[in-house]
């Protein structure tokens, strides 16, 4: 049996001329086998949309993922949320996605546009029951995942894009499915997918939203172990005990350092190869192991794919960056963020005599909050992360 995961990336653009975001995404995993996924759209934009999706969405997943019932959250919802002044009703939209061991998913729907399922990279009508809870029609689906299945939820800032613009009646929810279905192929990541729609309906608006615009895509795959191996041990001897330890684990292995890449070379018994070829100027040259999968300098490079990690967590603005091309960082970002689930961090404590100069802003602190906050990040990111100091 596949050991199955959900790769989760999420995207919103504001209301134009508003500083807050009406609509709020909360994701919870109380444990390894369940993951609360809730996008929530607060009614109107700005300051009083954003408190009433953050409250919907923090209220919501901390009661299912503490193992409430749905009536009991949608009643709690009704009693908690704040009466707007001006409309006289307390309103805010709410999708919820509870995936469960990534073998079922509960998708439970409250007048947002209906979270769209990718299966084979087409459009799967999945079924739906109504219910009434409070007053209020809410739909159920019960889904058994497959690998490779896409989810695609949204607020309604998403169909209503390009509304007297570019169409007259929205950007329709069969020309998003359409969209989606010829992007899903390439094999992008949840984030990237999300980026993407977004962006699309960003396009549509001519750069202006009439509306907040939140995405959220799920996409289910199978789990992708990697090893990294960034600087020497710091006792000499250990290095034996490292490197097996390394080449041992399942999956693809990247050595980063000089220093790091000659003791490898070594243990495998291969040459070194250097190369003088620089993809670009900021990024040193990447080398050549027989046995291992990429060789970079480490921490130059490293410190590269931190400032993409930030960035992929935030805007991705810089996904263009790194997506296509050769240097050392942009190969650890597609295979860190976009190839691996499980993540290696095999951590050498030496300290490099040549950071010991003044003049240099980089130093055994800098090398270890490095891989602090890469490993933050990546856990951000939704990867399991091992880290081993030497």
């Amino acid at each position: 049996m596949i050991d199955l995961c959900a790769d989760i990336g999420c995207k919103s653009i504001n209301h134009y001329g508003e500083e807050l975001c009406g609509d709020h995404i909360e994701i919870v995993s109380p444990d390894d086998s369940s993951t609360v996924v809730v996008l929530s759209d607060g009614l109107g934009s700005g300051v009083k949309a954003n408190i009433l999706s953050t409250l919907t969405s923090k209220i919501i997943s901390t009661m299912l993922a503490e193992g409430l019932s749905l009536e009991e959250c949608v009643e709690t919802i009704a009693a908690t949320l704040p009466v707007c002044s001006v409309r006289g009703v307390a309103y805010s939209t709410f999708t919820i996605i509870h995936l469960k061991n990534n073998r079922t998913a509960e998708v439970i729907q409250y007048d947002n546009p209906h979270v769209i399922l990718l299966r084979d990279e087409k459009n799967f009508d999945y079924p739906k029951t109504k219910m009434n809870i409070g007053g209020k029609p809410i739909y159920k689906s019960i889904i058994n995942l497959q690998e490779n299945d896409i989810f695609v939820a949204m607020s309604d800032g998403c169909p209503h894009a390009g509304i007297g613009l570019a169409y007259n009646f929205g950007w329709k929810r069969e020309e998003i499915i359409e969209f989606m279905e010829t992007i899903s192929c390439a094999g992008y990541t949840a984030k990237t997918l999300c980026t993407m729609l977004i962006d699309e309906c960003d396009k549509l608006y001519g750069s202006k939203p009439g509306d907040d615009a939140t995405a959220c895509v799920i996409r289910i795959r199978k789990r992708e172990p990697m090893n990294i191996l960034f600087g020497p041990p710091y006792n000499r001897d250990d290095a034996e005990r490292m490197m097996s330890l390394f080449f041992s684990k399942e999956g693809k292995h990247i050595v980063c350092g000089g220093t790091t890449s000659a003791i490898a070379a070594s243990y495998l018994n291969k040459p070194l190869k250097a190369t003088l070829k620089f993809e670009r100027s900021d990024v040193p040259p990447v080398a050549e192991i027989e046995g291992v999968d990429l060789v970079t300098e480490g921490v130059i490079t490293i410190n590269k794919v931190l400032e993409y990690a930030k960035d992929y967590l935030g805007d991705n603005e810089y996904y263009e960056h790194w997506c296509f091309k050769q240097d050392g960082a942009s190969q650890i970002c597609r295979l860190l963020f976009e190839e691996a689930t499980d993540i290696n961090f095999y951590v050498g404590r030496a300290i490099n005599p040549a950071h010991q100069n003044p003049d240099l802003p980089i130093n055994f602190n800098i090398k270890m909050n490095l891989v602090e906050e890469l490993t933050k990040c990546l856990k951000q990111m939704g990867k399991r992360i091992k880290v081993s100091y030497f």
